[in-house]
């Protein structure tokens, strides 16, 4: 049976059911569908729109609030992008040894050639000579060119040979 064929058999029932009530029942009907429709038409439509309304009513406030930080935290991103990138002083072996000893490491060797460095330690703590090269690399802008580590029997203890070289580049 084709979809026309269904469509007119339903309209056909419903215009028996319709028929066979009296006035006051049909108007009763009325009435009730009535009711039914706007109910639905104010739950489904009306009551979601007034309720969301509402909602961005009261957090509009907070969010103007949250805009304006946002635009001066751009202002100031753009002020400080706007600005040179401050130089780094040449690394020095005095300054690399009293930094190194203040970290507790006691270099093996250490020389200092142009932006180039290279440190031998020996039985050093790993978990020291790497938050002492994590400073380096903030502070310096010294990087790891090339590192050797062997571990020694004693745990978290190591020898280091380490070349590190002086980025002349503004800190990203």
């Amino acid at each position: 049976m084709s979809a026309i064929g269904k469509l007119s058999g339903l309209r056909e029932r419903v215009g028996g059911y319709w028929s066979a009530r009296t006035a006051q029942e049909r108007k009763f009907l009325l009435v009730g569908g009535g009711v039914v429709a706007l109910t639905l038409l104010y739950l489904v439509l009306l009551e979601p729109a007034l309720t969301g309304r509402e909602q961005l009513r009261r957090a509009l406030p907070e969010l103007r609030q949250q805009a304006a930080q946002l635009d001066a935290l751009a202002a100031e991103a753009r002020a400080v992008a706007a600005q040179p990138a401050p130089a780094v002083a040449p690394v020095t072996r005095e300054a690399l040894a009293a930094s190194m000893t203040a970290s507790g490491l006691n270099p093996a060797s250490l020389s200092v050639s142009g932006e180039y460095t290279k440190v031998q330690l020996n039985g050093v703590s790993f978990a020291n000579l790497m938050a002492w090269l994590d400073a380096q690399r903030r502070d310096s802008r010294l990087l790891v060119q090339d590192a050797q580590f062997t571990a020694k029997d004693a745990l978290g203890q190591v020898d280091a040979t380490l070349t590190l070289r002086q980025s002349t580049e503004p800190a990203a």
